[in-house]
């Protein structure tokens, strides 16, 4: 079972640049659709690189789906040379997403995240709109499936909305 508070804690405790992006964004915006794994797109710099190693080294992260005891080194320098990684972890499975699909780089996703109050502290997520959009981009059967959901909620908000 994931610990979303534990991997986010993490993350927040070495004072990570991210974006909360994926079903957990799509859980902040009211979707009833369960999640088992936490995505985040990351800042690319080399020190956020080895603040992300930092916070998570002592949830022994390894590439989700790899044959047990391939040789793996979660460092710094494995990031930088590599872009999107999904990891298992002690804590449950992390996507790092160096981009996401439809969207782009960390940048323009900031550009497009609102904040969010979760375990006593301050995270920033992918708006409604832009969520939706990368899900279209993914096409992913997972991801066509939550977009209806996603649609509606967007549809009730501008109801809503004087």
């Amino acid at each position: 079972m994931i610990q979303f508070k534990a991997l986010l804690s993490a993350l927040h405790e070495h004072d990570v640049s991210f974006i909360i992006v994926g079903g957990v964004a799509a859980t902040l915006h009211g979707s009833a659709r369960v999640t088992y794994d936490l995505d985040i797109v990351y800042e690319r710099s080399r020190e956020n690189l080895e603040r992300i190693v930092e916070a998570l080294a002592p949830f022994e992260p390894y590439l989700r789906g790899a044959p047990p005891g391939l040789p793996f080194r979660f460092d710094a320098e494995t990031l930088e040379r590599g872009l999107n990684f999904t990891f298992t972890t002690t804590q449950g499975p992390i996507d790092l997403l160096g981009e996401l699909s439809g969207v782009g780089s960390f940048t323009n996703v900031r550009a497009h995240s609102a904040p969010a109050q979760l375990f006593g502290a301050a995270y920033q997520f992918l708006d409604l709109e832009t969520l939706i959009k990368s899900k279209k981009a993914a096409g992913r059967a997972k991801d066509l499936e939550a977009i209806a959901e996603l649609e509606a909620i967007e549809e009730e908000r501008r109801q809503d909305s004087p």
